[in-house]
């Protein structure tokens, strides 16, 4: 019942209200002509984003990219996803093959600066880890000197590993497969002493494994900073916007203890935050070229934050660390909504 009046407000929006006006953004005005979102994604990760037994993409990227198309369409069901692998990321969003990149990338100087593509913010801190065969005994990354490392192409983790060896004064000999599927198998036969990613895409790896899980060994060390983000392409300031402050909503849901089963009941709450994320009071929405209440459909529709790693990030077992929220320890951070 719930998705039938959802379909039916976004096509009465899309047809005569805000969705329906010039935006200003070339690519938000494109997603709405032809009514969904094109979003890029791994489809390799659990947790991340994973074809589950009916071929649906399921994880927090997956449901970041729902929550854009909930903010700019009014349904998070209206998104096209497109799998890529980590060399084609880049380029399938430079090209325009996809409106928005949500797969694992990290944020660095480097790559915003040449590129031609910005980081609409950090979704997810991670860091560069490594992951070995348990019966092989090692258990810290010192062991490692004269091992041969999985590590994916075109990835951070080529410099991170190259670093980290550097400094240690080690040597290490990189297997380097443009194929997360195949790099995987070559690491379970054993061509790897260890294999090399961040640290939650080694969890992610490990939990997809199943009653073999216990036959890899996560390392403790942590060697290098991967903050995760969605990129957007440069020159199109209002899409960024929308993309920023998604995210933005998400946390300050969280932050406002807003769920999916009681955000309809908030439209009715007196405190002036929430009722400016929800687009109850104020013209927030309107400015970015959005309905009103583009947060209150991202709430509705994927929920908080926290709602998202609960679902999809915590069965890995990944703890939430620095993707806490400030008032809770950690690094997440959303600016006023007002």
């Amino acid at each position: 019942m719930l998705r039938t009046m959802l379909s039916c407000l976004a096509a009465t929006l899309l047809a005569t209200g805000a969705w329906a006006q010039g935006s200003g953004s070339p690519t938000l005005d494109a997603i709405r002509a032809r009514g969904t979102l094109a979003c890029g994604v791994s489809g390799t990760n659990p947790g991340f984003a994973f074809a589950d037994s009916r071929g649906e993409i399921q994880g927090s990227e997956a449901d970041f990219c729902r929550a854009v198309a909930a903010a700019t369409l009014g349904d998070a069901r209206k998104v096209r996803f497109v799998t890529l692998t980590s060399t084609n990321r880049f380029t399938a969003l430079q090209s325009g093959e996809i409106d928005l990149l949500v797969r694992t990338a990290t944020w660095s100087l480097g790559r915003e600066a040449s590129l031609g593509l910005l980081f609409a913010g950090i979704t997810f801190y991670d860091g560069t880890a490594f992951m070995v065969h348990s019966a092989s005994g090692v258990r810290s990354a010192s062991d490692l000197n004269g091992a041969t490392i999985c590590i994916l192409p075109g990835t951070t983790t080529e410099l991170a590993v190259t670093d980290y060896f550097r400094r240690n004064n080690m040597r290490f000999t990189p297997v380097l497969i443009d194929n997360v599927t195949e790099l995987r198998a070559v690491f379970r036969n054993g061509r790897c002493d260890s294999y090399s990613t961040d640290a939650s895409a080694l969890a992610s790896f490990r939990f997809g494994e199943g009653q073999a899980a216990e036959s890899y060994t996560l390392l403790p060390e942590v060697i290098s900073k991967e903050p995760l983000g969605p990129l957007v392409r440069k020159g199109d300031d209002k899409w960024f916007d929308i993309v920023r402050w998604t995210h933005f909503a998400m946390l300050a849901a969280e932050e406002l203890e807003l769920t999916r089963a009681n955000v309809e009941a908030s439209l009715a709450s007196a405190n002036p935050d929430i009722r400016r994320l929800l687009g109850v009071d104020g013209d927030l929405g309107r400015s970015m070229g959005l309905d009103n209440r583009w947060a209150f459909h991202v709430i509705l529709q994927v929920g908080s934050y926290a709602e998202v790693w609960d679902r999809t990030i915590a069965p890995l077992g990944v703890p939430r660390g620095h993707n806490r929220l400030w008032t809770q320890g950690g690094l997440h951070y959303a600016p006023p909504v007002r």
